[in-house]
């Protein structure tokens, strides 16, 4: 009998998982993930992605094992895989979750739907996010979303009588990241894969964490126990977005909730439904993790690369203390919250006036929840190329001060400035040379100075980004990006959103604009 194929790729666990539920109920399932070493030899791929993502399989196959069910993982070329599966086994079907990956997942989808064709395989693909594949109206985007996050999960696995295909397969030596030649450095302190630890880390953002949400999420210091820290588990698909939505939506009905407990769950939800709304640009216009989402604004910064600038943002040596420390917790973490990351860029493209895609590609691989649609649409917006978006610029001096006015995180992530007194804690490279010697901190040496000067800078480039704004045809480009890319919310719309939770105002409170990763926040 020929097998359903269940195609596991980030969408990896077995609660609400349509794909495998309707596989179970066709007949005999066979179960697969494929590693494609092609995939891990991308820009945007790192080792910390790597190790976390066998974290998330191997509670899969334990979960499934529970079903009577077997994970399969092959290695190679999917469309060569899928061959080999075909001729042992026959593929009645292949279900699988639509994916908006980067753009090699997008051209090998394409690889593997032409393979469907040409063998005759039905390939349902099933949404995971709120997203809509060939959507033609953005203002149908909307309510889709609502009515997806508002349907039944998919049935419990339990339900359905599972069957595993019969097979004499034997687990093959998978590669490491070494023969994946993945550059070595992996994040000490990052988050740990796997379904068993996103629950975990939802359980007790529900319960305890969210409390701090309103209000917490913005300084460095607050932010990794009041954000949900989900962002990995959505990204690899460890719990989908539905049953976030819907946990949160349940534990809002709490009558001992505080109102600014309920408000923060709000904000929460607002900032799961504008994680979909930023992949939903990617899906509609996979081209804009190369190119600018305005072509009006191609070659402002492309010819002025200056990789001296870029080296120092890499290594936490810009002289910004704000800035080094969160280069330097991101290095050690995998993560930042969302205003720092914000900043980050902000500074990348106006100060340094970087590209986004080579900040992008390095971004991707520090940041452990990396999740293309959304990464790529936030680079552009924080530097000023989608056209579409208010100009946010960070003065990463002002952030330290408004964030961490007594030093605290900067002291943590940056030694050196443990030793500086707190009248240099913003500027220290002002300091006169007799507290230098004073203090034991040599500027140039122990701490670095700036390369430009801030405010000058952001000046200067400010106005090179308005003076593009200003051209005939720049004005001209802006009304098709946002015909085709801009949010249709009104307020009605906003209403319905966020009802569940107790609330009839729009989510004025969220900051949707500066998070580069929505829900890790």
């Amino acid at each position: 009998m020929s097998a359903q194929l269940v195609w596991f790729k980030r969408d990896l666990r077995v609660a609400d998982h349509a794909p495998l539920i309707n596989a179970a109920k066709a007949g005999p399932v066979l179960c697969i993930y494929i590693l494609e070493p092609a995939l891990w030899q991308q820009p945007d791929a790192a080792r910390q992605h790597f190790h976390f993502t066998l974290e998330c399989l191997r509670d899969l196959y334990t979960a499934l094992r529970k079903h009577g069910l077997t994970l399969q993982i092959h290695v190679g070329e999917a469309t060569d895989v899928l061959d080999d599966l075909h001729r042992s086994h026959g593929i009645a079907s292949l279900h699988s979750h639509q994916e908006t990956g980067n753009g090699w997942s997008y051209e090998r989808d394409l690889s593997v739907r032409a393979w469907c064709q040409t063998q005759g395989v039905l390939w349902q693909e099933t949404p995971q996010f709120g997203v809509l594949r060939g959507l033609r109206d953005r203002a149908l985007w909307q309510p889709a979303w609502q009515a997806l996050m508002a349907q039944d999960l998919a049935p419990k696995l339990d339900s359905v009588r599972a069957v595993n295909v019969q097979t004499q397969w034997v687990q093959s030596p998978l590669p490491s990241a070494d023969d994946l030649k993945l550059a070595p450095h992996e994040p000490a302190q990052r988050q740990i894969g796997g379904r068993t630890s996103a629950l975990h880390v939802l359980n007790s953002f529900l319960s305890v964490r969210s409390r701090q949400y309103r209000g917490g999420i913005s300084s460095p210091l607050s932010a990794p126990a009041a954000c949900s820290r989900l962002s990995p588990y959505l990204a690899m698909g460890c719990v989908s977005m539905r049953e976030v939505a819907q946990q949160t939506w349940m534990r809002a009905k709490d009558d001992q909730l505080t109102a600014s407990h309920r408000k923060g769950l709000r904000a929460f939800v607002s900032r799961l439904h504008w994680h979909c709304h930023f992949i939903q640009k990617l899906e509609s216009e996979p081209g804009i993790e190369w190119h600018n989402m305005h072509r009006g604004y191609d070659d402002l910064r492309e010819h002025a690369f200056n990789t001296a600038h870029f080296q120092v943002l890499q290594e936490g040596r810009t002289g910004w203390p704000m800035v080094d420390a969160c280069v330097n917790m991101l290095h050690a973490t995998g993560w930042l919250n969302f205003r720092m990351r914000a900043m980050l860029v902000s500074v990348a493209a106006y100060p340094l006036w970087l590209h986004w895609r080579p900040v992008g590609e390095w971004l991707a691989r520090e940041f452990l929840d990396y999740e293309p649609g959304i990464h790529w649409s936030q680079l552009q917006m924080q530097s000023g190329t989608t056209g579409i978006n208010t100009t946010r610029i960070y003065n990463p001096i002002k952030q330290a001060m408004d964030q961490d006015p007594h030093g605290h995180f900067v002291r943590q992530w940056v030694p050196a400035m443990r030793l500086v007194p707190d009248t240099w804690l913003f500027e220290p490279w002002r300091m006169p040379a007799s507290v230098q010697q004073q203090c034991g901190v040599v500027v140039g040496k122990d701490i670095p100075v700036p390369l430009v000067d801030v405010e000058a800078e952001i000046r200067i480039n400010k106005a090179r980004l308005y003076a593009r704004k200003q051209q005939p045809s720049v004005r001209a480009g802006k009304s098709a990006v946002i015909t085709k890319h801009a949010s249709r919310g009104t307020t009605q719309a906003r209403r319905q959103r966020t009802a569940r939770v107790g609330s009839t105002s729009a989510a004025a409170d969220t900051d949707v604009q500066l998070s580069l990763l929505g829900p890790s926040c």
